[in-house]
């Protein structure tokens, strides 16, 4: 699969920086969007504000076709190419499942259309057997899962959890004091999932009021990896990565322990080093660590998952209304995503040979297609309880990069129990 893959980075200098507006809803948003949740209590979504938004020429998805793979070299039908058809079966938990977010729980919070549920992932040439609750912990008995990045992964583990608790008892049995990092056991099966906050994948120093008005930039150690997941790398069967949507932030950038750079910093006199650049380093450590371990289990890296707000920015009124999927070639991806995966694809090519050699079991989750074709299936204004139930004009910000619950990303888990039971 990572032959097809081989691509250049397309890089675009002509960065058009919307900070005005930004600004002043950084300090509002701060406010608005605490929510406190059951098992994911004090967790603030405030992630989805990239801060500041960079855009570039849009990239056409339909005009890059090469650049995602389509069948491998046995013949096999590939999982990640395919359509979404529609599925006229309920979803397998509904907004009553205790570990939806609030802030994800579109049902609940009024989004009154429903068919965005009604839709499966249909590879080409294949078909993908729907999530099996039971058969999955049957399989994954004595066994434990990590997923480890940003608010996305707990988007995802989410969506597991819900499907899991359906046929087993889940037990909350960790989390630091943000509840950013969290642990459950499901006794039955001796199986356990966790979710590790690292939305860098290395040594970061966020500071509290990231998303205020005049917020200090993050600190980013370029070249040292985030020992939240690598102390306990070891110890975890099967692992997700992913990252990408937070390099978009203002940081400053550390090697060797020294101030080498930063991106977008116009108060500071360093260079611009460039968050492809940022990206790219952090990527290449991490695929690096990982082909030089000796994992004995499975460990996939999970490719960016577009956002698709339109119209504009979170911060100036874009929005994702959308009521059904849309086609492929239809919209375009924006240069963040689109640098992102890229850089992505290459790293990861390029470190398949070693960890294969090695013996590490290094794969790519390839949600990129499937997650772009469904502007359909985030929050948007939807974010928050009833927003328009006091006026039907209300000016809100819409979250077009989170997934509702149940929604799209439920379908990630379809593409994962395919890959565990036939490879």
């Amino acid at each position: 699969m990572y032959s097809c893959w081989c691509r250049s980075l397309h890089r675009n200098t002509k960065f058009v920086l919307k900070l005005g507006a930004s600004i002043l809803l950084l300090g509002l948003a701060s406010v608005l969007f605490h929510n406190r949740n059951s098992d994911f209590s004090p967790v603030s979504d405030t992630q989805f504000l990239e801060n500041p938004r960079i855009s570039a020429s849009p990239v056409n998805y339909q005009e890059n076709e090469d650049q995602v793979p389509k069948k491998d070299n046995g013949g096999k039908c590939d999982i990640y190419v395919g359509d979404w058809v529609p599925y006229q079966v309920e979803p397998l938990y509904n907004m009553s499942c205790r570990f939806i977010t609030d802030h994800q729980n579109c049902i609940k919070n009024g989004r009154p259309d429903s068919d965005y549920l009604y839709w499966r992932w249909k590879p080409r040439g294949c078909d993908l057997t729907r999530f099996d609750p039971l058969r999955f912990l049957e399989l994954m008995r004595n066994k434990s899962w990590a997923f480890i990045g940003d608010s996305i992964s707990r988007n995802h583990i989410e969506s597991l959890l819900c499907i899991l608790s359906r046929v087993g008892e889940v037990v909350h049995v960790y989390h630091d004091k943000k509840y950013q990092s969290q642990k459950w056991l499901i006794p039955s099966h001796n199986f356990t999932a966790s979710v590790i906050w690292s939305p860098f994948l290395a040594k970061s120093y966020i500071p509290d009021n990231i998303d205020g008005v005049s917020a200090p930039e993050i600190e980013l150690h370029l070249d040292i990896l985030d020992e939240n997941w690598t102390k306990e790398y070891n110890s975890w069967d099967y692992i997700i990565f992913s990252s990408g949507k937070w390099f978009s932030r203002s940081a400053v950038y550390y090697q060797n322990n020294t101030i080498s750079g930063c991106h977008y910093c116009p108060k500071r006199n360093l260079t611009e080093l460039g968050l492809d650049n940022a990206y790219r380093r952090v990527v290449k450590n991490v695929v690096d660590y990982i082909a030089s371990s000796n994992h004995k289990g499975t460990i996939f890296y999970r490719t960016v998952s577009p956002d698709h707000f339109e119209g504009g920015e979170w911060y100036d009124g874009g929005k994702c209304t959308r009521k059904v999927p849309v086609k492929e070639g239809e919209l375009e991806m924006n240069w963040l995503d689109k640098t992102l995966w890229d850089i992505e694809a290459e790293e990861l090519k390029n470190a398949s040979a070693r960890a294969y050699e090695k013996g590490v079991d290094l794969r790519v989750f390839d949600v990129n297609m499937m997650s772009s074709l469904r502007a359909d299936g985030h929050p948007g204004p939807y974010r928050f309880y009833q927003p328009f139930s006091k006026d039907k004009n209300a000016k809100v910000i819409s979250d077009c990069m989170h997934w509702c619950l149940p929604g799209p990303v439920d379908a990630w888990n379809d593409v994962l129990m395919e890959i565990i039971v036939n490879g």
